[in-house]
């Protein structure tokens, strides 16, 4: 595993948590931001947080697969027996799952901290967030574990980058309360 691809990509991947940190914790100063003219056509700080969701999605599939192209040369599967890819795939699945059904009860408003910036928003207790206290923080980081059990199990840095994401989800799920 390279070290300095390591430290890259921590920063890339830390931009997403610091971006909604700040909308989190400064709201005000995150509106104000947004009411710049190069970013109000975005609708505002949850359209922007939406755009802004997009691109660090972009980011972290960049990421990832440059990952996977440097420490495995190919984009094509690691797994030598169908376990991995199994259990990959029921991650990804229920990852999306979780992300969908939060999406779903929540809507945009309501995953891009629309209550932060003053929308009314009904407070949600069906599943996920009936079994889970964080649904899109686990959902997420289930795709990141399934995505590298898929494609880097049994290497020896598979599960490097998961660690890190799980880290960050963490962190998102307890600072951004």
């Amino acid at each position: 595993m390279s070290w300095a691809a390591f430290g890259v990509a921590a920063v890339l991947l830390s931009f997403e948590r610091i971006v909604y940190a700040i909308a989190w914790h400064a709201p005000k100063a995150f509106e104000g931001w947004c009411a710049r003219p190069a970013l109000a056509w975005a609708g505002g700080p949850v359209g922007v947080l939406f755009r802004l969701f997009l691109v660090f999605k972009a980011i972290q599939g960049g990421v990832f697969v440059c990952w996977c192209l440097m420490h495995g040369g190919t984009l094509v599967p690691a797994a030598a027996s169908p376990w991995p890819l199994a259990t990959g795939a029921v991650l990804i699945a229920v990852g999306l799952v979780l992300n969908g059904a939060v999406f779903f009860h929540l809507g945009t408003k309501g995953v891009f901290y629309g209550n932060r910036f003053g929308h009314e928003l009904p407070w949600v207790r069906r599943f996920p967030f009936s079994w889970f206290p964080h649904p899109q923080y686990l959902g997420a980081a289930m795709l990141v574990w399934g995505f590298f059990v898929v494609m880097r199990f049994p290497a020896p840095d598979w599960y490097a980058l998961p660690v890190l994401e799980s880290v960050y989800y963490v962190l998102g799920s307890r600072y951004e309360q």
